[in-house]
This record gives structure tokens, sequence and C-alpha cells, in this order.
């Protein structure tokens, strides 16, 4: 039976095991996953191959070897509509209204099966441009952006899976500086990534420090120094992380179907540059596995076992084209007509370690050379061989694809067994973020990505609703520590991802993307005080050097309290105390007033003040009025108004105002509705908020009635002693910065690959 660490455990049994409806296990153990989806993917051979194959795609998944996408784990073999694909890049955005909401229908219907997609919002039309036999201007690309990302929240609302977007622009659009700076407006676009298609011309103006002009349908709107536009983007990514850059002349120029298709968009994530209705067909070998007599000087990757691994993941993944449900008949047909797989790596970073190499270092960049090799070579001739078998994908032109730029720098022998047989799959390699799937592989390194952390606390949430703390560790820490002795000292090439340098990332996604098809997730994580000179050098060099794109990660300080005291038009004077009391002795006991039969009667003018606060699952604050009345020379709460523009939680909001400032205005002590409100746990869980966890909404508002009955001296402070609400949250475990996760409240959310996730809850959101 597979061992498994207990976060490895817990991930399967919530993402990738198969269970009833009622909730019952099916797959009762991780090999009867692995079963699941070997019989499901090996249907589609010949009937006297089938049990053949079905055998050997089990022994390729067993003991993590290829790990296929979280999609096809979960859903291989179930008998579920469902698609297998994880990501799409949707259809081409026409410039009319009609066009566009026939293309926001079609996103939402991709993103309801749970699919991250891709947009190009170059084709509209620029803010203010006239609008033909309407006599209007209009509204421009981000306006209809906007749109998109409130279709994406009433999807995510309906109960669909979390979704994810990336829209692109290309830096010669006119609004691309409105783009550019989009996400600095609080709680705006928040369902998409974003990154600018930056050409080789452009990179040539940075270069001269030449003119840039933005053009839309052949009329040049703005013409502007090309090193500021580019000054812009490392401004705003420096700051805010986003937009990304994506070198799209590259991506065009080195695809191997350059004679059939235009690209100009991702996936969410960037490791797939796909043309209208591509879909994203991913899968790893996970490296870590591989490594034979591991931290001695005879330390090696069992290349054979890689060879052979690559054979069968190239097959079960071609198979998936043919067995997966698609979101609409275009992605089904796009999938067909080009066979396009992305078949990558995980581990890489464990299995660098294994053989004593430090990540970015000389050796390491050999090493990695040598395996991403073997990975392209077997995987082309794994394709070759299909093709031989099942034939060629329809676009197939023998002429045209082998003058291609990559297909001509392949190995001869790869180079003839695709002019003899042709090609199964038009595309092959793409590094995909693992982020999930290498914490379910006993948690090894993600993707290409270094270690983040070798060990740190996790906190986990027991039935009971109480907390336990567990250690996690990198599964190459643990087997040093089983082989080695737990007290060894780590020798230097155990490296994370805080001592690294920049450099070191870079030349790492340089090495590997010579041997990969399509493109590579990556995250280059700077630290907070790099110099901007030297943060615009990282994209300098990633250009430089032959990459596709480049995503950068420079923590940054959240600013701002989670409460802010709105003042009243007109400030009312602080009432005054009677002689030898203090504020919370007169305030404690003002809760003791006469209780009232009859409710007290609202005057005309009431004291009070509005707090404004932030739920961190709503895009809109929310604003809660406290008035108070004052009462025999005391003060005391009134009445409370809730208001926001999210209308998602109108009906209680108001139910909830009326019965709180009813029991208000019947008098006593009603300092217990702040209990009673700060006891209510969401089950979905709450969210962590100025440095603690706040169980849920409810209990936010409980939090926010019990600061305004201390402020106006109704009751005593019992936790002065309590941490700012402005507080920052940062913990530092493993020298790995860990931030609080949205969903379960935690400080367990890693940044890689460009994708957040929580190892407490298994929250995953690449953006």
């Amino acid at each position: 039976m597979t061992q498994m660490a207990s976060i490895s455990q817990q991930i399967w049994d919530m993402k990738y095991r198969l269970k009833e409806a009622s909730g019952e296990a099916v797959d009762k153990t991780i090999e009867d996953s692995w079963r699941r989806v070997a019989g499901a993917l090996a249907a589609v051979e010949d009937e006297g191959q089938r049990q053949h194959w079905e055998t050997a795609f089990f022994e390729a998944m067993n003991d993590f070897g290829f790990l296929p996408a979280g999609r096809i784990l979960a859903g291989a073999g179930t008998s579920r509509k469902v698609t297998l694909f994880n990501c799409f890049v949707m259809g081409d955005i026409p410039d009319d209204i009609g066009g566009i909401f026939e293309h926001l229908k079609e996103a939402a219907i991709t993103m309801q099966q749970g699919g991250g997609i891709g947009y190009d919002f170059s084709s509209l039309r620029p803010k203010g441009a006239p609008v033909k036999g309407v006599g209007a201007d209009a509204s421009g690309p981000l306006s209809f952006m906007d749109v998109w990302d409130a279709m994406c929240r009433t999807i995510m609302s309906a109960g669909s899976r979390r979704g994810a977007m990336m829209a692109v622009m290309r830096c010669d659009h006119p609004d691309i500086e409105a783009f550019i700076d989009a996400k600095q407006a609080g709680g705006r676009l928040r369902m998409f990534n974003l990154s600018v298609l930056v050409t080789d011309p452009f990179m040539a103006a940075v270069r001269d420090d030449d003119a840039w002009e933005l053009s839309f349908g052949g009329v040049v709107y703005k013409s502007l120094p090309a090193r500021e536009l580019w000054n812009r983007i490392m401004r705003a990514t420096y700051a805010y992380a986003e937009p990304g850059v994506i070198f799209i002349d590259r991506i065009n120029r080195q695809n191997n179907l350059w004679y059939c298709e235009d690209i100009h968009a991702t996936n969410p994530c960037g490791e797939q540059p796909l043309p209208a209705y591509g879909v994203c067909l991913l899968g790893s070998i996970n490296l870590a596995r591989l490594v034979d007599h591991p931290f001695e000087m005879t330390a090696r990757l069992d290349e054979g076992r890689l060879a052979s691994l690559v054979r069968s993941a190239v097959r079960m993944m071609d198979n998936v084209i043919d067995v997966s449900n698609y979101p609409l008949p275009r992605h089904r047909a796009e999938a067909e007509a080009k066979r396009r797989i992305g078949l990558g790596v995980t581990g890489l970073a464990d299995a660098l370690i294994l053989c004593r190499s430090r990540y970015g270092g000389r050796e390491a960049i050999a090493l990695t050379e040598r395996w991403l090799s073997v990975l392209r070579r077997e995987a082309y001739l794994a394709s070759a061989e299909l093709a031989a078998e099942k034939g060629t994908f329809p676009l197939y032109d023998a002429e045209k694809f082998l003058a291609g730029e990559t297909v001509r720098g392949l190995d001869p022998e790869v180079r003839e067994a695709i002019a003899r047989h042709g090609l199964r799959n038009a595309l092959l390699t793409s590094i995909a973020p693992t982020g999930t799937i290498s914490l379910f592989a006993d948690n090894v390194s993600s993707g290409l990505e270094p270690v983040f952390s070798f060990s740190y606390t996790r906190s986990l949430l027991m039935p009971d609703g109480s907390r336990r703390e567990e250690e996690v560790s990198d599964y190459a820490l643990r087997l040093f520590r089983r082989l080695k002795g737990e007290n060894t000292p780590l020798p230097d090439y155990f490296v994370d991802a805080q001592t690294l340098t920049p450099t070191d990332h870079v030349v790492m996604q340089a090495a590997v993307q010579k041997y990969i098809d399509s493109s590579i997730s990556k995250t280059i994580n700077v630290p907070e005080g790099i110099p901007f000179e030297q943060f615009r050098e990282v994209y300098q060099q990633a250009y430089d050097s032959g990459c596709k794109g480049c995503t950068t990660y420079r923590p940054n300080d959240v600013t701002g309290a989670v409460l802010e005291v709105r003042k009243p038009v007109e400030p009312q004077a602080e009432l005054p105390l009677e002689p030898g009391r203090t504020r919370h002795q007169d305030a404690y006991e003002a809760g003791a007033v006469i209780h009232l039969t009859q409710p007290l009667s609202r005057p005309e003018e009431l004291p009070g003040a509005t707090y404004k606060v932030r739920w961190p699952e709503s895009d809109h604050a929310m604003y809660i009025t406290l008035n108070d009345i004052v009462q025999d020379g005391r003060r005391r709460p009134f009445e409370v108004f809730i208001n926001s523009k999210n209308m998602d939680h109108f009906a209680w909001t108001v139910a909830l105002t009326r019965m709180i400032s009813a029991v208000f205005r019947r008098g006593g002590d009603v300092s217990f509705v702040v209990e009673e409100l700060k006891a209510v746990f969401d089950p979905r869980g709450g969210q962590w908020m100025g440095g603690r966890y706040v169980p849920s909404l409810l209990a936010a508002i409980g939090d926010v009635i019990e600061r305004h009955m201390i402020s106006i001296g109704f009751m005593p402070n019992a936790a002065e002693d309590r941490e700012p609400a402005s507080a920052k949250q940062v913990v530092n475990l493993g020298h790995a910065p860990l931030r609080q996760c949205p969903k379960c409240g935690q400080p367990s959310l890693l940044r890689s690959e460009g994708c957040d996730t929580c190892t407490s809850c298994a929250y995953s959101k690449c953006g």
C-alpha cells in the first residue's frame, strides 16, 4: 500500500478520492484511485491490448511516479459528465455588443464546469472611440472585463469551483496604461490574473529608448517613450505583483503549429499559450521519486525509468483527449485537431537535493538540462510511435512541421522518427503549477520551483471544532533525516526559495524552457527590499535568456486597519463623567440601567459613528452605523444600520439590524448581543482579519458592536492587550513567510508558480 504523509492523505480524501453522493468512499485506498483512472484511460485501447495498458498506466502512477493533473485524478472513471481539462483559452472576442455577450455566455458555461479561462481583450476598441451607428463612445475593454469579473463571482456564488481567469492586452493597445493600473483600485478585477503581451519590437524600442505608438484599427491614439511604458509595467508589478509579462512573439515564433494558428492568449497560470478554444491537458513526471542512492556521491536519476514513465504518460494523456467531456463543441474540435498535451515535471528541486546539487548552481543547471532533454526526446519518440499506430494529428503538415524553429532543434534521431511516422501530438511539453498535486505526492517540491519551506507547522481543524498542530516537512528533508539521522546538519545544497537570488530562479527557468514546447508556470521570488532597478533587471534577464514570460512575487505590506471610523458630520462632544469615576467604570454601570417594558422613543437627532468592515470574501465593504441615545447623562447603543453594495446578504442584514435595534431600544444590559454574534461560526470557515481569526461575518459585526460599546463607555474593555486590528500577520516558519488563507484563516498560504496554495485546507487559487 502506498505510504503517504498525513497532509497527503487528507488532500487525497478531500480532492481526488471517489465518493458516493452520501459521502461514502468508493475508493478505499489510493491504489483504488490509480486503478480507476488507469481503467478509464485504457478503455479506448484495442480490446486485446486494454488490460496491458491498464496495468502499464497503473504502474506509472503507483508510488507517485507520474501525476496526471487534478481533473484527471478526480474525474476519470467516475461516470460523471465532467471535463478532464484544467483550463481553456476562449474564442477571440468580436468588437460588437452582440458578439461580446455571446462570448460572455461561453465563458460562463466553461467556468460552470470548473475550467479556468484565458482571454485577450485587445480586440475591443479603446475607451472613448466612436461607436458608429449609435452615436456613442466606446466604454473600453476594462469595462467589459468588469462584466467578466462579475460573471466569475456569480458562478462561484452558485457553488461552482473557484474560478480563475487570465486577461491579456497587447503592449500597443491605447488602453494599455489603464490595464496596467487596473488592480490598483481596491477590489477590482479580483477574479483575473493580468499579463501584458510584450512584442519583440517593443523590447527593442525599450532598449533603444525609442517612441512607442498606441494604436487601434489603424488609428494612432498616443505616442510615448517605450521605456516610460515599460517602467510603468515594472512599477505596477513591483508594487502589486501584477501585471505579468508574456513575450508573445517568441511564443508564436517557436510554436510547432506556426503554420496554422496564431496565439495571443494563455491559460490562467501562463504555462499554456493557446489559440482560440485551446485546451490544457496537463501531467507531471515526479523526478524526486526517480533518484537512486540519494545524498551519496553515487546519487543519480534513473534515466531509464524516466524514459519509461514518459512513454506511458504520453499515451495516457493522448487517451484523455478521447475520453473527456468538453464544455463547448469548439473545445472538442480544437483538441482533436491538434491533440496538444502538456507533459512536465514536478519534484525537480527535491531531485537536485537528492543528487547533492544546489538549485541555481552550475551543476544543477547541467543536471536539469540533461533530465529535461531525456523527457523531451522520449515524449517525441512516443508520439511518433503513436502516430504510426493510431495516426497523426489531423492538422499535421510534414513539410511545414519539420521546418518549425523548435522541431529543427531536435535530435536527428527524433527528427527522423517524425519524418517517417509523423506525430500524434502537435505539442508535448509544458511545466504546469503542481502545488496541490505535489502536496498529495508526499509533499515533494512543486514543478520546477525551489523548495518553498523545508518544514512548517500546519493547523488542522478537528471534527469537534478544535485545532491541533502538526509539522509538515518536505520529502527531501524527511528522507535525509531517515537516512542520515535526525541530528545530522543539513548540507549547503538544502536551499529554499527565501535564500536564493532572483538570478538563481531565472537561470533555472531559462534552462528548462529550452526543452519545453509550450511555456512554464514559475514564480520568481524576490525580497521585499530589492531596489527597483534590480527588480526591473529580472525581467530583462528573463527576456534575454530565452524565457517566454516572467512572473515575480515581491512581498508587500498590507496597509490600513480592518475598521475605519467615519466621523459624524457634526462630531459629538464626549459626555462628562461624574467626579471620581473613570470612563470604564461609568460605562460598565451604564449597562445596568432600569429595564424598560416599552421601547425607548427615538429622538430627532442621535450621536453615532459609522465603521467600515472589509470581509475578505466580498468585493464591497460593509458600513455599520451605530447610533446612541443619551439618558441620565449616560450613553448607550440605540440602533444599528448595515449598508453595502453587495446585495448577497441584503435580506438577512435588514432582518439583523431590525432585531438588534429592537433589543437595544428595550434597554437593560444589551452587551449579550456582542457575545451571541461573536459565538456564531460559519461552517464554510471564517477569515483572518486584523491578526486574528474571525469565525464568521456575523462575528465580525459583533466585533464592531463591541468596539463601539467600549468606545462610548457602555462596557469595559476586557481586551486592552489585544493586538491592534491593523497589525500585520506574517508567520515565519522554516524561513518561509506564510500568509493567511482567505478560506480557513490559518497562516498557511504558500505562493509559488503564480498560485496561492493553503497547506491547512488545500485552498488553491491562481492569481
